[in-house]
């Protein structure tokens, strides 16, 4: 969709959690002179001080944005974080950028409706909307595209109960891809493992990181601690 001479792009934020789905839905999004992006937003856990879910650092989040060109806004929560708190916590910050004119949010996820119903619900409290620029897509392709485009990914965190431990701390590329067992999506949209981009298009440099331990949590979640350098 082209924007008519003299209109103003829309100003959106754009939920960012540092993996490979957030980057190239922001790349996407990016490429559309209909949108303006304001910040960078992502959910910290504040016992960790780490990127829910991801495991990574707040440091090597902060420091993808500062590559990005973009100012990071960090919502924290609790590690044991209810959902009227996420809730309540992201009413506010949509609240503010609201009256700043943001009028939506974008998000990066590929095919799970539910958790597409839940971000548009959290956006109605506030009269917003939700983007979805790589809703839809198929996840093979798409992942082939991250790597094409030249993405560069680490992964991060492995759901043991989904795919072997030895995928932790692996390079996402074309040989990861081919040894991934039958059943688990190429760009682990079901939760099978979450990642960390460092280098790629949307950046002006490389995320400088190296490998630290690797750690088994709550007897399932696999993680590969990166640390910045």
């Amino acid at each position: 969709m082209l924007i008519g001479r003299g209109a103003m792009p829309e100003k959106i934020i754009f939920t960012w959690s540092g993996g490979k789905d957030s980057a190239i839905a922001l790349h996407k999004i990016q490429a559309n002179k209909q949108y303006h992006i304001l910040a960078l937003l992502t959910t910290i856990t504040d016992a960790y001080d780490r990127v829910s879910m991801h495991g990574v650092r707040t440091k090597l989040l902060e420091k993808q944005a500062k590559s990005i060109g973009l100012p990071l806004e960090k919502m924290p929560i609790t590690k044991d974080a209810s959902h009227k708190q996420y809730k309540s916590r992201m009413k506010s910050i949509l609240q503010s950028y609201k009256e700043e004119g943001v009028s939506s949010v974008a998000f990066g996820d590929i095919f799970l409706e539910g958790i597409r119903d839940y971000r548009q619900k959290n956006l109605d409290l506030v009269g917003m909307k939700a983007l979805f620029p790589i809703w839809g897509s198929n996840t093979g392709e798409l992942a082939n595209q991250f790597i094409a485009s030249g993405f560069k990914s680490i992964i991060t965190c492995v759901d043991t109960e989904l795919l072997p431990k030895e995928f932790c701390g692996r390079e996402f590329n074309k040989a990861f891809l081919e040894d991934l067992p039958e059943g688990v999506d190429p760009c682990g949209e079901n939760g099978e493992f979450h990642s960390f981009v460092y280098e790629g298009p949307i950046f002006q440099e490389s995320v400088a990181h190296k490998i630290g331990e690797k750690v088994l949590r709550e007897n399932r979640f696999y993680y590969c601690d990166l640390l910045p350098i």
